[in-house]
């Protein structure tokens, strides 16, 4: 019998020849508005220190893509409200975006500017992947989201984002 696996939190005290069980499901993170406003970690387990309502709804981490009829074929811009952004490098309107660079250039700057602009300009809502991320900025993040009130404290379904957080004292398949 072998297994292979990905540690996606801490390994300590595993060793060869620990008996291992199977879960029988892949890993199930909750979505919805209940996620709206809170902190998880890869696993889906909030650490915001604010209890565990997030609802009954939650879906696997791997599934198949929607349908293709279910995609909007017409491409457009996304305005961004940033005009560097939509000048130089446009964003697709219902795309994912992926901002790249070193350390100290200004991405989760620009990535809280972006998630307030969707959120007051254009209502949306937006989940942050913080990838390797140091608790610091995490926590810095989550403060000016709820100054600028992209968070909402007191109403949390009211809130415009949901943080995922891999950071960096994690094991690598957590980030």
């Amino acid at each position: 019998n072998r297994v292979r696996a990905i540690a996606m939190s801490a390994t300590d005290g595993l060793q060869r020849g620990v008996e291992v069980f199977d879960t029988k499901s892949p890993i199930q993170v909750p979505v919805g508005k209940a996620t709206l406003g809170r902190i998880f970690n890869v696993l889906g387990q909030t650490v915001d220190n604010l209890g565990d309502n997030t609802g009954d709804e939650r879906l696997p981490i791997h599934r198949s893509a929607p349908d293709f009829t279910d995609l909007e074929t017409k491409p457009a811009i996304f305005e961004t409200g940033i005009k560097v952004v939509d000048l130089l490098a446009p964003y697709r309107r219902g795309g994912k975006i992926g901002l790249f660079g070193g350390a100290g250039v200004g991405k989760t700057v620009l990535i809280m500017e972006l998630i307030n602009n969707i959120a007051k300009a254009h209502g949306g809502v937006s989940v942050f992947g913080g990838v390797g991320e140091r608790t610091r900025e995490g926590n810095d993040l989550y403060m000016e989201m709820k100054e600028s009130g992209v968070i909402n404290e007191s109403n949390l379904l009211e809130s415009k984002v949901a943080l995922v957080y891999g950071q960096m004292n994690e094991p690598p398949g957590a980030r």
